[in-house]
């Protein structure tokens, strides 16, 4: 892989070598900075991408936890807290955290299921989403 001061230095003799192209018609870069330039804006665009990436993904992961905890409460739970619906909780917590992670533990589910019992309006879930996400990029710049 080439280091930076390697590619830096190859660009620069590239865009020297671009000037007696240019005087002789060819197309080359115009200006020595022109390739420092096109590698900021890279890094920029590979960020800004990044952050737009990261919060699609926030935002479809909070909507994901909203429907595991609003299925749970629903069909499992019928919208209270009894002591055996406790019991299937575990045995959820216990399926889904051998298929996908302890992402699904006990405690994690319980906090998806608080959640929908928070915000019982999915679509107030997916606007909140969006603003946690559009502030958590405000604050990152």
């Amino acid at each position: 892989m080439m280091e930076r001061r390697e590619f830096l230095g190859h660009m620069a003799r590239a865009t020297v070598a671009g000037g007696a192209a240019l005087a002789m018609g060819r197309r080359a870069w115009p200006l020595a900075e022109t390739p420092v330039r096109l590698l900021d804006d890279l890094r920029s665009l590979i960020r800004q991408t990044r952050e737009g990436v990261a919060q699609a993904v926030n935002s479809a992961l909070v909507l994901l936890h909203w429907q595991v905890g609003h299925r749970i409460r629903t069909e499992i739970l019928n919208k209270t807290r009894a002591g055996y619906g406790e019991e299937i909780l575990s045995t959820l917590s216990k399926e889904l955290t051998a298929d996908f992670g302890k992402g699904y533990s006990w405690p994690n589910l319980s906090r998806m299921v608080r959640l929908a019992e928070l915000f019982a309006d999915r679509e107030v879930v997916v606007s909140l989403s969006r603003r946690a996400a559009d502030c958590a990029v405000d604050a990152y710049q």
